[in-house]
């Protein structure tokens, strides 16, 4: 079936591909990030919530008109009911995978709803606003790495890395949108002072937006550019 219904939507069919295999492939920098994560659970754990946020993201981009799209959404805000009120919980990856996180992690919900909420405008074709983009970024990119930096080091100061991931967000649509760079230069120049406050454990939250907006020219260059991130804990 090409599109969802209420209760089923088309789910990506791993194979024999695992989630963190996903996310190599549809998220690289994040994975990229995630590879300096020293603790395999925990790093599990991240790779659970990006991919929540990578099957977010697609809910706009799959469905062939508003509705299915809002419909995609409706699904994945039942999971999370399904995961916060102990019920079983349907059999998704991405859902099985977050639910662990969940309990391991202590995520709260209203944080998660904050992405479910936020691909709602993506289903405007209506060109956003500065502060509407602002926003989108905050609550897409930004919330995500502010819930990464809480699960790698739960004494950070997570929400410095609000910014980090708005500017790694705002950053992927920059190629098709070159006119977002001056918002995008804003956004990064507060990232990099806000990282300065995570902890050497949390920083990965946020590494992979040394990433953004500088497009480079082999897999080597971005490994060595995130690399030498980590290592200065400077965006």
């Amino acid at each position: 079936m090409s599109e969802p219904d209420a209760h089923s939507p088309d789910s990506p069919s791993l194979g024999g591909e695992n989630l963190d295999g996903l996310i190599r492939r549809v998220d690289p920098d994040r994975w990229l990030s995630s590879r300096f994560i020293v603790d395999a659970e925990v790093r599990a754990d991240v790779i659970a919530l990006y991919a929540f946020d990578h099957e977010l993201a697609r809910a706009p981009r799959v469905a062939s008109n508003a509705l299915l799209g809002e419909m995609r959404l409706t699904w994945w805000r039942e999971a999370l009911e399904e995961i916060f009120e102990g019920r079983p919980v349907r059999h998704h990856p991405a859902a099985q995978a977050l639910a662990q996180a969940v309990a391991r992690r202590g995520l709260g919900r209203e944080a998660l709803e904050t992405l479910i909420d936020a691909r709602y405008r993506e289903l405007d074709s209506t060109p956003m606003t500065e502060p509407e983009l602002l926003d989108w970024a905050r609550d897409t990119g930004g919330m995500v790495a502010q819930l990464a930096a809480q699960m790698l080091d739960p004494a950070t100061e997570s929400k410095m890395a609000l910014a980090g991931g708005s500017a790694w967000a705002l950053g992927k649509r920059l190629a098709d949108h070159p006119d977002l760079r001056p918002t995008f230069l804003k956004v990064i120049h507060a990232a990099r002072s806000a990282s300065r406050n995570l902890s050497v454990a949390a920083f990965p939250a946020v590494a992979h937006a040394a990433l953004a907006g500088r497009p480079a020219s082999n897999d080597f260059a971005r490994r060595l550019r995130l690399t030498i991130a980590v290592a200065r804990g400077k965006i």
